[in-house]
């Protein structure tokens, strides 16, 4: 798990999540990785040259010096009288004659040990000294043979191993190398390793300083031209924001041009002329839709309108057969009953499918400022009388909440959410009517149990909500609820009226959303809540009808359940 975690984070802070990043941080990286490998292989290149060069620079100044030691112990040096005699004579050297030997450039270290004691002498720096630490350093050296005093030249094939020792004094380190002599004594020369690790810094600092520049010059000039080589591929993510956002669902319309980079000879072209042959796809499928819907919305249209005269003459038959039954036999007229009362039924269909095809169709609406609290005042006062055995309740502000729309249609929306309400609730159920300007319990219809349709209008809104206290509504019933001829289940109804036709809640969807409002639904065992949230009316208007008193807005006289 904590792997897991670690991994997150690695591609979280170091992993762009844009394609752009992606691709800047690779080539970034990749830069990066060649200027190191260029560097390290530049770096030691340059160390071994240094360093060989250094060794062979050594070996010659060895080489001088030895023979200039030689010079001086040809009178027979090795025995402790010359080697003290030699001591002497380095302690004090002439500025002009060091060791005797022309050629020993400055800050050259040659040191002698013999009978137990160090002679030390830096080229150049007459008060150079070593320390205890230092002697002890050179006293532990294993020094190499080379041929003594009397056996000729220094030989060219004689390659003195070179040791490394850190001499406080002069704060640095030292190439050194050393030999002994036949009669015991050991000459020590050195050469300072300032001059190479000096130089291998300024290397160090130059590529650092070098590849640095590359790498700012590399990410921005790589950020400049990503952008421009993604360039066509930003304008296809724009050009399907546009399409994303479009109401697709609304029915036919207007989709964008395209993206105009399709040169097939790129990908980002070839992914231009797909997109552009989607569109058209869409396009054509989006005219079809919408070409079909307005067909079936005009067939609807007609066939309820054809509908109303051929049923209002039944009914009327069937009304005057009723008012006249003269010697019909019961079954006569009983039969004649049930054809009212299905014609009637029918009626309220027929009226129903009209006016959602009008909505559909995009028939304006009348519009007025409407008074919300009047409206629930009303709408309550008619679901009392239908439903006795419910408990109803009032809430209402002090202050008109208008709204503007059509007085009757939205009279039609709390008519129907209610009647809803009573229909598929138990009697003994309380059934609450709230008008407000706030959201209760901040955005309903966003969790589980609920459901949102239309768009939210912004503050200041008239928020009307019906909570009760029933079964709640099966949650496969939800997202389907404010379909057309979606009917409630059986095990949330206790007596199911047979007298609905399953487009009340489709009217209040389409009623809602003509007043570019929205209504959402949550519902649990124990609470269901439908609210209707509208842009607030807030212009001053005249009444057209007083409200009632304060405390019958707060109470009405029918609150309390009726047996």
């Amino acid at each position: 798990m904590m792997a897991g975690r670690a991994r997150s984070l690695f591609r979280a802070v170091l992993l762009p999540r844009t394609l752009r990043g992606r691709l800047i941080a690779g080539l970034v990286a990749l830069l990066a990785i060649g200027s190191a490998s260029v560097g390290l292989v530049t770096y030691f290149t340059v160390q071994d040259t240094l360093s060989s060069q250094m060794n062979t620079e050594l070996q010659t100044v060895s080489n001088l010096a030895y023979k200039c030691w030689q010079g001086q112990g040809s009178t027979g040096m090795g025995t402790p009288a010359e080697s003290a005699s030699l001591s002497a004579a380095y302690s004090n050297p002439a500025p002009d004659s060091i060791l005797g030997c022309v050629g020993l450039g400055p800050q050259t270290f040659v040191a002698l040990i013999a009978n137990g004691e160090c002679t030390p002498l830096l080229v150049g720096d007459p008060s150079f000294k070593l320390s205890a630490a230092d002697q002890a350093a050179l006293f532990g050296i294993r020094p190499s043979k080379v041929p003594g005093p009397g056996a000729g030249s220094w030989p060219g094939s004689v390659n003195i191993p070179t040791q490394t020792r850190y001499l406080s004094w002069a704060q640095g380190s030292f190439l050194l190398t050393a030999v002994s002599a036949p009669g015991g004594a050991v000459y020590i020369t050195g050469l300072p390793l300032s001059t190479l690790h000096d130089t291998l810094r300024d290397v160090a600092l130059a590529e650092a300083m070098v590849f640095g520049a590359v790498l700012l010059l590399a990410g921005g000039g790589g950020t400049l031209w990503v952008r421009f080589s993604l360039r066509p591929l930003r304008r296809v993510a724009a050009t399907a924001s546009q399409v994303a956002e479009l109401p697709l669902e609304s029915g036919e319309v207007e989709l964008p041009k395209g993206v105009p980079d399709t040169d097939p000879g790129t990908e980002t072209g070839q992914l231009g002329l797909a997109f552009n042959r989607m569109l058209g796809h869409v396009q054509n499928a989006l005219k079809r839709r919408a070409a079909s819907e307005a067909r079936l919305r005009q067939f609807a249209a007609d066939a309820s309108h054809e509908l109303r005269t051929p049923l209002a003459a039944i009914r009327g038959y069937a009304e005057l057969a009723l008012r006249h039954p003269g010697d019909a036999p019961e079954p006569v007229t009983h039969a004649l009953g049930r054809v009212l009362s299905e014609s009637t039924r029918m009626t309220v269909l027929v009226d129903d499918l009209l006016l959602l095809a009008r909505l559909d169709a995009g028939r304006p609406l009348s519009i007025e400022p409407v008074d919300m609290s009047r409206l629930a005042i009303d709408a309550t006062s008619d679901a009392q009388v239908a439903r006795r055995g419910h408990r109803w309740v009032l809430e209402l502000p002090d202050d008109p909440m208008l709204v503007r729309g059509d007085e009757h249609r939205l009279h039609q929306v709390l008519v129907n959410v209610l009647s809803n309400a009573g229909r598929h609730t138990p009697d003994g159920t309380t059934v609450t009517v709230r008008v407000s300007d706030r959201l209760p319990g901040g955005e309903p219809g966003t969790g589980p149990g609920s459901v949102s349709h239309g768009t939210l209008p912004t503050a200041p809104r008239v928020v009307v909500t019906i909570t009760d206290d029933g079964p709640g509504i099966p949650a496969n019933l939800l997202p389907e609820l404010f379909e057309r001829f979606t009917r409630a289940d059986t095990s949330r109804s206790h007596a199911v009226n047979a007298s609905s036709t399953g487009l009340g809640l489709a009217i209040v969807d389409a009623v809602v959303a003509a007043h570019n409002g929205t209504v959402l639904v949550t519902s649990r065992p124990g609470m269901t809540r439908f609210t209707i949230a509208l842009a607030r009316y807030t212009e001053p208007a005249p009444q057209e009808r007083p409200l009632p008193d304060q405390s019958t807005q707060r109470r009405p006289p029918t609150h309390a359940r009726h047996p």
